[in-house]
């Protein structure tokens, strides 16, 4: 099994956001997929750089790698959606925003969501018969949209993965790399199968110790002449 430092190695995730996303809310997911070997695209509503907020007050800019619009699902392994009230308040409004979102979900690829975040799942409509935790002032979005909320320090419905608020980052990325590594590798094991069965259709024998090896139909050896 691959440790946490190589759980994602190779694998592209995506992280949706714009100005007035919490900082520490990006930061921190960011830096624990990159540290289990993830690249990782911020994308956003425009090119140039968001601003991030430490609550109230004005963080760090962060350069964006990617424009919603211009994006896709395919090729990631999974998406990201932080929080802070004006970033999902904002997505929510763009309606290619909304369909990157949906597209993760209807693949059923991976998505970790904290505190505001899961606004973005609510206008999606992804979340009916699903289970979610979020900010508090979320929980009647949430239910009117389908989902159960719970209050917990982090969730996992399915490949869903979501948190409260900053205080559960700790927990959350822990989750959120565990289940984006177990997807990724369910999904190349899936593609390994899919390969064998092209290679050897099921009308095929496999290759064995009857086949490999075996003289040509007319009693010629299949050993190189010397």
């Amino acid at each position: 099994m691959a440790t946490t430092e190589q759980a994602l190695q190779g694998k592209r995730v995506a992280v949706l956001a714009t100005d007035g996303v919490e900082q520490v809310e990006l930061t921190e997911p960011v830096k624990a997929l990159k540290a289990a070997g993830a690249e990782v695209v911020l994308v956003s509503l425009e090119a140039g750089r968001i601003q991030g907020m430490n609550h109230d007050e004005k963080g760090d800019t962060f350069p964006v790698d990617a424009v919603v619009a211009d994006t896709v699902s395919k090729g990631f392994a999974g998406l990201v959606l932080p929080g802070g009230v004006a970033n999902p308040d904002k997505l929510r409004t763009d309606e290619k925003a909304v369909a990157f979102v949906k597209e993760f979900m209807d693949s059923d690829k991976p998505v970790a969501a904290i505190c505001h975040g899961p606004w973005m799942l609510v206008e999606a409509g992804v979340l009916k018969g699903r289970t979610i935790t979020s900010w508090p002032s979320l929980k009647t979005d949430v239910r009117n949209a389908g989902g159960e909320w719970v209050d917990k320090q982090v969730n996992v419905d399915q490949k869903l993965v979501t948190s409260r608020k900053p205080d559960d980052l700790p927990a959350f990325c822990s989750k959120m790399i565990s289940i984006f590594a177990s997807s990724s590798a369910e999904h190349t094991e899936g593609k390994l199968d899919r390969m064998v069965e092209q290679s050897f259709p099921a009308s095929d024998p496999l290759p064995g110790p009857s086949s490999i090896g075996k003289g040509k139909s007319n009693g010629e050896s299949s050993a190189p002449a010397r």
